[in-house]
């Protein structure tokens, strides 16, 4: 989960980089607006993070039960991890989605699949285009909330 997480923000980082033909941070009038440099910060950040909580939780065993108990798999806490770096990997992948909705629209009039096109229609009824610099962790939120609550039947996706 945490390599996912890390591709993922290494594709976030492809498209603000102004690179691609696409305009630096994703936004119109870079230098003058931020654009979508931060939740490339905050994807990188979580990436960090990730790498920690990817270490195995076995490694800091200790001596317990009055010395009966010589090594602790530590169980809970690998579960805690593990818990901890999907919620991560999700945030990173709302992200992508964020900056890569945003992408596509300095890509217009070009049109990517049917099925894509109907997916990025309904996330745009959740997050709009972002034009001038806002508060963007709202977006971001409303991207988590947008990918938890995606249902997609994959026979769907092969139809299109």
């Amino acid at each position: 989960m945490a390599e996912l997480g890390n591709i993922s923000e290494r594709r976030v980082f492809q498209l603000v980089s102004g690179l691609r033909g696409l305009p630096t941070f994703l936004v119109d009038n870079p230098g003058l607006n931020s654009g979508f440099m931060i939740p490339q910060y905050t994807a990188a950040s979580i990436v960090s993070a990730n790498k920690q909580l990817a270490s195995p939780a076995s490694i800091d065993s200790i001596v317990s039960s009055n010395g009966q108990e010589d090594h602790v798999s530590m169980g809970a806490n690998a579960a805690t991890q593990a818990y901890t770096l999907i919620q991560n990997v999700e945030r990173i992948l709302a992200i992508e989605l964020f900056n890569a909705s945003q992408a596509l629209h300095f890509r217009e009039p070009l049109k990517s699949s049917t099925f894509i096109e109907s997916v990025l229609t309904a996330y745009r009824q959740d997050v709009s285009f972002v034009s001038n610099d806002r508060e963007l962790h709202i977006d971001i939120k409303k991207s988590v909330a947008f990918i938890a609550n995606l249902q997609i039947d994959v026979n769907e996706i092969y139809n299109y």
